[in-house]
Formats: structure tokens, sequence, C-alpha cells
């Protein structure tokens, strides 16, 4: 099997695993936030607004469709629906990887389809930091070129490519290569983790390197290291996988940690209502990222998203009207109480 469509497979097996099998795992943290309720909250929650301005686009919520999927012809259809959607709700969204319409064209539509859907909406391209240190900056230029993208967001997946076994076991360079590729690209670089969070420590090394946000993919969500452990079934790396399904950062700490540096922030990693937008933005995040939710609703059609997205948004609000937050400016300052596991790490 040629490398591209070894990559292209890859893609539909973590699609299908991801919509048929128990992938999470892990504590996020936002069990452990509580917001101060406010019993005299003075505002109208038939008037509280949710628009939010990110990297100098103002999106009409900061709901965040995250990176999933793309680069095999039966992901096009499911990437047609989330664009739709982000249209639709004026939010923002990134694709997934787009590693294998590089290597192989004729795969570009499953990415393509995302502007044709959205032609207005936000949208973020997607290149691992081992491509990007293999291939320089005129892979990311194509990726952002491929799909009229407005920002590009460079993933870190290292405890995946560590249980691969055709995975990429060399990360060094990647820092020179974000930082090259930050100083010359005409478009914002994003940083975004995969699910074991960004510390403090790397949060102020991107920031120094020139990046324009970064999205802490905290623990809590999907586990690609369960992801990875399902696909190989048994043997070494099934082991490998389950022993590190928990291992990272959890996305509370994550956000605590890093939005302390004063860059814009991106939430994923087990967000899976409005209220843990709330939390995220009480904790310092910009945007609140979604991505398995989303996915199963954009597999059962443009409807079931729809609802789905008018769910998290009246969630968002009931979070806000109750804690007095009339905007999400206001939203990002009220007072919270941290407890459990989450108090203990931030302590350290």
């Amino acid at each position: 099997m040629s490398k591209d469509i070894f990559t292209s497979q890859r893609k539909l097996e973590h699609l299908e695993i991801c919509y048929e099998k128990d992938v999470e795992s892990g504590h996020t943290g936002f069990g452990d936030i509580r917001l101060v309720h406010c019993a005299l909250p003075e505002c109208d929650m038939d008037t509280i607004d949710t628009r939010v301005s990110f990297l100098g686009r103002t999106l009409d919520s900061p709901l965040f469709i995250a990176a999933m999927t793309g680069g095999h012809p039966d992901t096009k259809d499911v990437n047609a629906v989330l664009a739709g959607a982000a249209e639709e709700f004026n939010i923002g969204m990134g694709v997934g990887s787009q590693r294998a319409a590089l290597e192989n064209p004729e795969l570009e539509d499953s990415f393509t389809v995302v502007r044709e859907k959205a032609p207005g909406a936000f949208i973020c391209g997607n290149l691992g930091a081992v491509q990007l240190r293999e291939h320089g900056n005129e892979w990311a230029d194509r990726a952002v070129e491929m799909i009229d993208a407005q920002a590009l967001c460079i993933h870190l997946n290292f405890l995946q490519e560590a249980i691969q076994p055709e995975g990429d076991h060399n990360a060094t360079g990647c820092l020179d290569a974000i930082e090259d590729l930050c100083s010359s690209a005409r478009y914002p670089v994003i940083i975004k983790e995969t699910g074991c969070g960004i510390s403090v420590e790397v949060g102020r090394q991107l920031y120094a390197a020139g990046v324009a946000a970064i999205d802490v993919g905290g623990l809590g969500g999907t586990s690609w290291a369960t992801v990875e452990a399902h696909r190989a079934t048994t043997g070494p790396q099934a082991d490998l996988g389950r022993l590190f399904s928990d291992w990272g950062i959890p996305t509370a700490a994550c956000l605590y940690e890093v939005s302390k540096l004063g860059g814009p922030v991106i939430a994923t990693g087990g967000i899976r209502t409005g209220l843990d937008i709330a939390k995220a933005i009480a904790l310092g995040a910009n945007l609140g990222g979604m991505a398995l939710p989303l996915l199963k609703q954009a597999m059962n059609g443009s409807e079931a998203i729809s609802d789905g997205i008018m769910t998290f948004n009246t969630q968002l609000k009931s979070a806000m009207f109750l804690t007095g937050a009339s905007t999400i400016r206001e939203l990002s300052g009220i007072r919270k109480y941290v407890s459990g596991i989450t108090r203990e790490i931030i302590k350290e």
C-alpha cells in the first residue's frame, strides 16, 4: 500500500472508531469548577450577547467546531455537514489533518467541500508539526490555499505518534519549524494539542515563537491513545494505547496555566456542554471547541447538528444568565470556585 493510500485509510479508520467505540478517557477538571451563582442577575436572558472576537473575526458564539476529519472520500459528506453548520451559525471550524490530501491531491475535495458549504465562515486548516518540519512552509501554504483558510492549526500529537507502529518518534526541530513559519506566514498560526494538553512552559515557548493562539487540547475528551488501541486491537501497540489512555494535563488545568500568558486560547478536550464552554471562558479561554459530540450529530445529518448547536448555545446562555453575565467579556471575569483534583494540580 502506498504512503498516501495508507494515510487516507487511516483517516477513515479513525473516524469509524470515534463514531462506534468508547474513546473518551481522563478527567477534564470541569467538574471541579463551579461558577458563582448570581441570585440577582439584572440581565435579560433573551438579549444575552454570545458574540466573540477572535483573530480579527466576530463570531456569533464561542463554540468552535474542532478539527475532526477529511482525507478519505467517505469523510467528504461529514465535512460538508459540519461546514454547513459553521456557516449557518457563524461559528469557527477546524478541518482534520490535511496530510493525506497534500500527499494525494485527488483527496482534496474531502476538504474543499468545507469552503464550498461555508463561504463566509472562519475556517482553520490543519497540518502536523512533523509534516511542517519535513516539508516546510510550502506545505503549510498549500494547506491554507486548499480551503481558503483564515488560519492554520499546527497539531501536536506525539502520544499518538509514540503508539502508532508507523508513527514518527522524532520530535526534534519542530519548534524551530513553527518559529520559521510564524515569522513568514501571512496568516495566523495556531498550535493545537490533540488530547494531552499544553503546559505553561510549552505555552511560553510557543508564544515566544510567534504563534497567534494556542488550542490547549487537554485531557478528558477523545483519547487518541485509546483510538490507536482499538485500531491495533491486540498486541504491544494495543497494550501501550491502553496504558497511556489517561495520559496528559486536564483541560481545566491547562486553561488556568496557559491563559495567564496573555495570548488567545482555544479550549478543547472533553468539552461536552454549553456549561463546559462557560467554565472554559471563565478560566480564560476565548473559544470552546467540540469534536466528538458534533461528529456524532453530523453523521446523523444537518438537522441533528443544527439542533445540537442550538442546544449548546442555550446551555451557554443559561449559564451566563445565572452568573449575571450579559456578554462573553463579562463571563470571562466572573468569580469561580475551584476544588478537587484541579485545585491540587494548580497549587503545585
